[in-house]
Formats: structure tokens, C-alpha cells, sequence
């Protein structure tokens, strides 16, 4: 199943070019009380919710995928989780260009097994979150500013400890994630969470759809120019054991976001540009970034 949510805020089911407008789910989302729990409703409930969705399909509006707006299909995530230097190649990428490590987050391992082992994970503002229809805004003028694709997990329920063995039951789906990034001297949680820097899209396709998150082909170009193209098998640390480690830190909510690092290639981008972001298994989209 491949969820979105779409124009203002509707909901909608996605069958190859055809959104199904199942917006009237939400009236099956109990009612908010103070304090609010974390994490998103929506996708906590996505098991119950799955087959009255379907039902509601059947009679639902149906408009072009190409024409509606897409926003981020997780709606409150309660984080955005992100795994530093995951790829070898970018590894060799970030320690060549003193731009990408400024001297602050050099990439060596000085004897852990992997970056994340050395500098576990960080976390993005959920404030930076948007879908593939709002694009990105440039928040650092004049400075470099670069694209970095990857795997996105979402979390299906509340979970803390989980071990790899079993971390694939606490994931709700899977999209494309944008991690854009400002380089420069300051910590990565400030130069990744601007407004617009986090990019979830096009879609949330749910976890039965993907055989196996640590074998998917995908790529980025930009203005047609290919940029990054790699496969998550070259994972250093695999979607499972980031979900370990993530857990280990942090209790996970529904809705969490897993973004699972970035190959190499990362490039800049600069207002007029627009990203296309494919994954296998996943889909495509058309990001524009603007000043």
C-alpha cells in the first residue's frame, strides 16, 4: 500500500498514477486529549485502518498523481533520526573534501567498526520536514548547500531496546529522504534542520511492499545531471541494526523517521534547480529548491 498525503492535507491511496482520495479515514482517528502522546495517529493505526481504507477506495474521488500537491506523508513525527558517514565510498568522499568535515566531524574511524559506531546517531528538527510538492527553501545563502539521498524508515509503533533481530517489526513503511545540508563549522543537528531540509516522499509504501530494505537501487540527478547513484546493500550499518542503535537512545514513536545516510556524489544545489529522487520499490519525485 502506498499512502500520501496530499494538497491540504488529505489523504490519499496511490495506484501507479492515480491518487484515491480516502481522506474520510480520519474521522476513525480517536479524539486528542492534553497532553498529547507523541507520535503520529495516523500511522500508529495504519494496521486497523488498512482495510477500511481499501473499503473506502473503492468509491473514492480519483485525481492525477501528476496534480495534487504532495506533502510529507508522516504528519507529526515526534524526530527525525539520521545516520552520519554510512557508506564507505562517502566516507573516502567527506575526509577528501574538507568542506564536507570542516575539521569537526572528521570521518576516520580511530578504531570503532563503523562511523555510527564511533558517532552513533543525530537527530533533525521535525520542524524541517516537508513533502516532495513544497520543495526546498535555501536557508543559508551564499554558503554550500547539498543534497544527500537516502532510505527512509518509518516507525510503525512505540518501541525502545528493540534488538535487530526483531527490528523490522516496529517499522511501519518506507520513502525517499532528502537530507539537505549546509556545510560549514557548526554541529549537524543546526545545519540540517532548517525549515524544508528534510524531504519525505513521494509517498509512505508500507513495509509488506519491500522485500528488503538493505537491497534497493536508488539515485538523485539534478537538472538531469546524475549526481549520486547506489544500492542500500553498501549500507555500512544495515536499516536493523540503526533501528538497534536508535532505540538504544531514544524511545521510538510512530511516525519516527529513520534517515538511513547517504552515499557518495552529494552536490550543491542552488534556487532554480529541481532534484529527481528515485527508489527502487519506492517510486520517484521531482523536489524544486527556490531562494
Amino acid at each position: 500500500m502506498r499512502i500520501c498525503r496530499f494538497n491540504d492535507n488529505r489523504i490519499g491511496l496511490v495506484e501507479g498514477d492515480q491518487v484515491f482520495d480516502v481522506t474520510a479515514i480520519a474521522a476513525e482517528l480517536p479524539a486528542l486529549a492534553w497532553p498529547l502522546t507523541p507520535g503520529d495517529q495516523l500511522i500508529a493505526l495504519l494496521p486497523q485502518l488498512k482495510d477500511k481504507m481499501l473499503a473506502l477506495k473503492t468509491q473514492a474521488a480519483r485525481l492525477p498523481l501528476s496534480g495534487v500537491k504532495l506533502l510529507s506523508p508522516v504528519a507529526n513525527p515526534s524526530k527525525i533520526i539520521a545516520a552520519p558517514l554510512n557508506y564507505h565510498a562517502h566516507v573516502a568522499e567527506s575526509a577528501a573534501d574538507k568542506q564536507i568535515h570542516n575539521g569537526v566531524h572528521l570521518p576516520g574511524y580511530d578504531g570503532f567498526d563503523s562511523p555510527v559506531a564511533k558517532f552513533g546517531v543525530f537527530l533533525k528538527s521535525p520542524s524541517s520536514i516537508v513533502g516532495a510538492g513544497e520543495g526546498v527553501r535555501i536557508a543559508y545563502p551564499g554558503r554550500r548547500n547539498d543534497h544527500e539521498v537516502e532510505l527512509a524508515v518509518i516507525i510503525g509503533k512505540q518501541c525502545k531496546d528493540v534488538s535487530a533481530k526483531n527490528a523490522f517489526d516496529v517499522v511501519a513503511g518506507y520513502a525517499i529522504g532528502l537530507d539537505m545540508t549546509v556545510r560549514g563549522p557548526e554541529d549537524r543537528s543546526y545545519r540540517k534542520s532548517a525549515d524544508t531540509y528534510s524531504v519525505l516522499g513521494p509517498y509512505l509504501v508500507t513495509r509488506d511492499e519491500i522485500d528488503n530494505p538493505d537491497d534497493l537501487d536508488f539515485s538523485i540527478t539534478v537538472n538531469g545531471e546524475p549526481r549520486q547513484s547506489a544500492n542500500t546493500r553498501d549500507l555500512i550499518t544495515g536499516v536493523a541494526d540503526l533501528i538497534e542503535v536508535a532505540s538504544h537512545a531514544y524511545t521510538l514513536y510512530p511516525g519516527d523517521i529513520i534517515m538511513t545516510g547517504t552515499p557518495e556524489g552529494v552536490g550543491t544545489i542552488v534556487p532554480g534547480d529541481v532534484m529527481h529522487a528515485r527508489i527502487a520499490a519506492i517510486g520517484e519525485m521531482d523536489v524544486a529548491i527556490r531562494a
